[in-house]
């Protein structure tokens, strides 16, 4: 349980840096995104989050096997 608990603490602080990359370097492209991102239909929304959730389970599988 201490090893899946590390392993998730250790994916989260990953997540975190890799999310804060694009803001820290460049700023005004990250807030255009963003400003994209909140004029998209909730549609177009689901399918990105279906499609990154499919290709992090498919990373996630290729890494563990």
């Amino acid at each position: 349980m201490q090893e899946l608990l590390h392993s998730l603490l250790v994916g989260f602080s990953l997540l975190l840096i890799v999310e804060g990359v694009l803001p820290f370097l460049k700023p005004n492209l990250w807030r255009e995104m963003m400003v994209r991102a909140i004029a998209s239909s909730d549609k177009n929304l689901r399918v990105l989050g279906a499609v990154s959730m499919f290709l992090g389970l498919t990373l996630l599988l290729l890494a563990r096997s």
